[in-house]
């Protein structure tokens, strides 16, 4: 398999959210917020950025703003499947060798995390690369909001091959809490082949019962590497977590 040469960096961005209504298009410094994931995108100089959008309301915010988006249907159920139809609307003749998928609601991103998760797929048995840290805080050891990404790390290894993804505790967390855990960041990078095998497959049955898009891919035997990095970036879902972004991008 041939390395990827060409990147391009997609955002799926859509108005509906229960927690955050019409979230993408919260200010944010006097940007809407995905405008600031645009930035944070442009910022880590891996090739064009666009944002795949559900409604026009969010591509006219982002070409007010000289920023490039393509409208996708409402109707997907995913952002690997909103980001595939984008793919093929802005890239039809198939240029492009490789995806970054940034989620829209990372306005405090920080671009080298962008560049890491395509670098893992400098290893050409990889299909999908992904992002993880390692869990400090106690309580995210047992929360099925954090996703644990369950991989083999050696000591000081900072890329390793994803064996499970899981809301659970995983691997078996004995109450000894020196043996690591890894909160699994949802920022993809996929070979383009390996994105449209991916969205052409029926959900799986681990990724039913998970609800973890990503397994589907396990089950079907792709190779997922995840880097090992220092930062969690900040996911915005509620009304304290648009406050807490608008505070760090303000300094």
């Amino acid at each position: 398999m041939s390395l990827p040469l060409n990147p391009v960096v997609l955002i799926p961005a859509r108005m509906a959210s229960s927690r955050l209504p019409n979230k993408p298009l919260a200010d944010i410094c006097g940007l809407p917020m995905i405008v600031q994931c645009y930035k944070r995108a442009v910022e880590a100089g891996l090739g064009p950025v666009v944002v795949a959008c559900a409604e026009q309301e969010i591509a006219e915010a982002v070409e007010k703003f000289g920023g490039k988006a393509v409208l996708t249907d409402p109707a997907h159920p995913s952002g690997s499947d909103r980001i595939h139809e984008a793919l093929q609307l802005f890239d039809p003749k198939g240029n492009h060798d490789a995806v970054v998928n940034v989620q829209g609601d990372l306005p405090t991103v920080e671009p080298h995390l962008i560049r890491t998760a395509f670098e893992v797929l400098n290893n050409p048995e990889v299909d999908i690369a992904t992002l993880a840290v390692e869990i400090r805080d106690e309580e995210e050891r047992h929360n099925p909001n954090v996703v644990k990404a369950v991989a083999g790390f050696e000591a000081g290894q900072k890329v390793a091959r994803a064996l499970y993804f899981s809301r659970s505790t995983a691997p078996w967390d004995d109450g000894d809490v020196t043996k690591p855990l890894y909160h699994h960041i949802g920022l993809y990078a996929y070979r383009r082949q390996a994105l449209e095998h991916f969205v052409a497959m029926p959900a799986s049955p681990l990724e039913k019962r998970e609800k973890l898009e990503q397994l589907r891919a396990l089950e079907a035997g792709m190779r997922i590497d995840i880097a090992l990095v220092d930062t969690v970036p900040l996911g915005v879902d509620t009304p304290a977590d648009l406050e807490r972004a608008r505070q760090l991008l303000s300094v």
